[in-house]
């Protein structure tokens, strides 16, 4: 997991709440799958801008898992605004799953 960020303190709370956000299709968290590439926070605009991707371009759950991504910063972080905005580079491959998510999906 090589998740970029200003925070680690604050990353790490929010990755939390994210590993409770599931790629429906293929029925593993979007952390351990290697869909976040990175959360950053703006202590003085308030504000958290998390940067993802999806496993294909047309993915046809990424509006539900970025609205679950979305809402699930949300709860970790009250009051905060919270902006996803979505990369297809570097695009996704099955080697940015996490050793766990890998033996979850018995490779």
């Amino acid at each position: 997991m090589n998740i970029k960020t200003n925070d680690t303190e604050k990353c790490a709370y929010a990755l939390q709440d994210l590993y409770n956000v599931y790629d429906p299709e293929i029925g593993l968290n979007i952390v351990d799958l290697g869909l976040i590439y990175g959360l950053y926070f703006e202590e003085i605009n308030v504000r958290i801008q998390c940067l993802m991707t999806l496993t294909t371009q047309f993915c046809p759950m990424g509006e539900a898992i970025t609205t679950d991504t979305h809402d699930s910063l949300v709860r970790a972080f009250p009051g905060w605004e919270v902006i996803i905005k979505l990369t297809f580079e570097p695009p996704w491959d099955f080697s940015m799953i996490s050793p766990e998510g890998k033996a979850y999906l018995g490779h």
